[in-house]
């Protein structure tokens, strides 16, 4: 079992086609947020396929995969990663896959929105258990890495699964200035979460901050409520 087979099974999956898709769907061009990324054209479905075959790969193998040129073939590697921490019951495994993720986010191979939200949502389960887990948000959320930022906000979906909700509000506090477009959307998603929890405390942070929040942000937090609420916050803002 290696990286090499992965690889393989994925390069007999390629598509031109979807590759020029992809290409243009998820920013490559330049000036834009993913420019240089380079696709081959495999859809995450099977790209999910080639991971579950491959659940196993050693971490030696799976670096191999995280670190390539080629998006499919990193998101392989991320998946096999994602799966493992979520099966193994190990604090010492989780930890060393947390931090051997925590690596590649720095080095800049977790480099696209979709690479961010289908591993932070598992991968910040690990925080839960440490003293202080607003510590390694914080260092997150003040990264020039557009990827980190989005990462200290995606992985409070783990803590609003076990029940706290302050991470994100907190987050969604830290980042209302954040330019980008990509955070505008996290912050939205995750504050929309944090409202099927607790509408209450969603109203409490419109009501705090709905003349600051960009429109984006503030249009994906209130998709679950009513069309004559969500009008209400959008007139307000």
């Amino acid at each position: 079992m290696s990286a090499k087979q992965v690889i393989a099974d994925l390069k007999a999956l390629a598509s031109v086609g979807k590759a020029a898709e992809l290409q243009r769907f998820f920013k490559t061009g330049p000036g834009d947020y993913a420019e240089g990324d380079i696709f081959i054209g495999v859809v995450v479905p099977q790209t999910r396929k080639v991971a579950a075959r491959y659940k196993d790969l050693p971490i030696t193998e799976i670096a191999k995969l995280t670190n390539s040129d080629i998006h499919e073939i990193r998101l392989c590697g991320l998946i096999i990663l994602t799966n493992q921490f979520k099966r193994s019951k190990e604090v010492n495994e989780r930890k060393k896959l947390f931090n051997y993720y925590l690596k590649e986010l720095k080095a800049g191979n977790v480099n696209n929105w979709d690479l961010v939200d289908v591993t932070a949502p598992t991968l910040g389960e690990y925080l839960l258990q440490l003293e202080d887990p607003m510590a390694v948000l914080n260092k997150l959320a003040k990264s020039k890495s557009l990827w980190e930022r989005r990462v200290s906000v995606v992985f409070t979906f783990a803590f609003l699964r076990a029940g706290d909700l302050e991470p994100t509000y907190e987050m969604a506090e830290r980042h209302l200035g954040d330019k980008h477009d990509l955070m505008h959307k996290a912050v939205g998603w995750l504050l929309r979460e944090m409202g099927k929890r607790d509408p209450g405390l969603l109203r409490t942070f419109l009501q705090d901050y709905c003349t600051e929040m960009p429109r984006t942000a503030l249009r994906y937090s209130i998709e679950k409520f009513s069309e004559s609420e969500r009008r209400k916050w959008l007139l307000t803002k």
